[in-house]
């Protein structure tokens, strides 16, 4: 199931040059699985047509000549009481000025005084309109009556003016839009705390011991747990990887400093789950100079690395939902088996990582949920975002 599958997104795009953008959001929303409905004002018009939106989202786009229609005296309110989400991006000085003054002369405004859906906000605007005291105070009336407002961020204006006024990027608004919508999940109010990719031993400056893991899982973890509206720390490896929208990162290197992290936040975490791809074992001693080529092969002494998930089923305070990862090549159940056990888990996924579309740096992944109930789950192949939707949403089960 897509994230925003069944959603129903008002789009409202208004006068600015930024409405190519507004299409590229269209686009990703759609593809999350959202229905978008798209309401363009006369304005918007001059720069992009409704046939734009059309296209990208499969459903007709609306403009004020619909107002006059045979829908016309209730389309507003059919409009604005269908909708999760009102979206307004971008959204100029003269339409925030409108909504704060509960303005209603095009299909937009109206929309927007019928809807009981959130209102969020994707200013746009050029040089020094943002920074002036009636947009200012315009920002503040809505803000006040609760909408969430998102940028403008700094940056070239179309003018060719540098400052603030430019609308936010759609893949960011798009995550903004996900906060929104999975507000009233099933772990509404849960603190989730994930672990993501693997940790550097540094043999000296320039050289680490690592593994494989991209932190794809576990940064799906993250963007799953937010979708069913939790509140998120990710705690996370290094990795190339963007954090999704929302989610509090905090970026760490070794096994010592995730465990550091993760002993920090657990206590006032309500699950924590431990898809990090944690290095069993450190150089006892960083050389604190590049070793040489020259100066021959070095001897590389190794010493453990400590078991976080062990250390946090000790705590005195810890969540009370524990759930752990078992990458294997090989005896895969048995291992897993014997890490549930060992580190007192409530749930572990387990994963054979030695299969070409499962586990590490693929975007795929089979996996099978164990419970300490005794309970076995096998998932086929499925998109590592999927995997964690199914392992949040059994966790959440479980939770209960």
């Amino acid at each position: 199931m897509l994230p925003l599958h069944a959603k129903r997104i008002v789009l409202g795009v208004t006068g600015s040059i930024a409405c190519y953008k507004a299409a590229d959001l269209a686009s990703k929303l759609t593809q999350l699985g959202a229905e978008v409905d798209v309401i363009l004002t006369a304005a918007a018009e001059h720069f992009i047509k409704p046939l734009t939106f059309q296209s990208v989202t499969g459903r007709r786009a609306y403009v004020d000549q619909d107002l006059w229609g045979p829908e016309g005296h209730v389309l507003h309110v059919k409009l604005g009481k269908d909708a999760d989400l009102l979206l307004i991006a971008p959204a100029t000085a003269n339409t925030l000025a409108k909504l704060a003054a509960g303005q209603a002369d095009n299909l937009l405004t109206l929309t927007a005084l019928a809807a009981t859906a959130p209102l969020m906000l994707a200013p746009a605007m050029d040089g020094g309109m943002f920074d002036h005291p009636a947009t200012q105070a315009s920002l503040e009336t809505l803000r006040a009556r609760g909408a969430h407002i998102h940028g403008p961020v700094s940056g070239h204006l179309a003018s060719g003016l540098s400052g603030v006024g430019r609308m936010l990027e759609p893949a960011e608004l798009a995550g903004h839009a996900r906060v929104a919508l999975g507000a009233g999940g099933p772990l509404a109010g849960r603190r989730v705390l994930v672990t993501a990719g693997g940790t550097q031993e540094p043999i000296d400056p320039v050289r680490v011991i690592a593994n494989r893991s991209s932190g794809k899982q576990g940064y799906a973890l993250a963007q799953a747990a937010l979708d069913l509206g939790a509140q998120v720390t990710l705690i996370s490896g290094p990795t190339a990887l963007v954090p999704p929208v929302g989610a509090h990162l905090l970026r760490v290197q070794t096994a010592v400093e995730m465990r550091d992290a993760v002993l920090q936040h657990a206590a006032a975490a309500d699950m924590l789950l431990m898809a990090a791809a944690v290095a069993d074992f450190r150089p006892s001693q960083a050389a604190d100079k590049k070793i040489k080529r020259a100066e021959g092969v070095p001897t590389v002494e190794l010493a453990a690395n400590p078991d976080i998930l062990k250390e946090v089923s000790q705590q005195a305070k810890k969540p009370r939902m524990l759930v752990g990862f078992a990458a294997e090549s090989n005896d895969l159940l048995a291992n897993a088996q014997g890490k549930l056990a060992s580190k007192g888990l409530d749930l572990i996924v387990a994963n054979d990582v030695s299969a070409q579309d499962a586990g590490f740096e693929v975007d795929t992944n089979r996996v099978i949920l164990l419970s300490k109930d005794g309970g076995q789950e096998e998932l086929p192949l499925l998109s590592k975002y999927e995997v964690a939707r199914k392992v949040l949403e059994k966790a959440a089960s479980l939770l209960k």
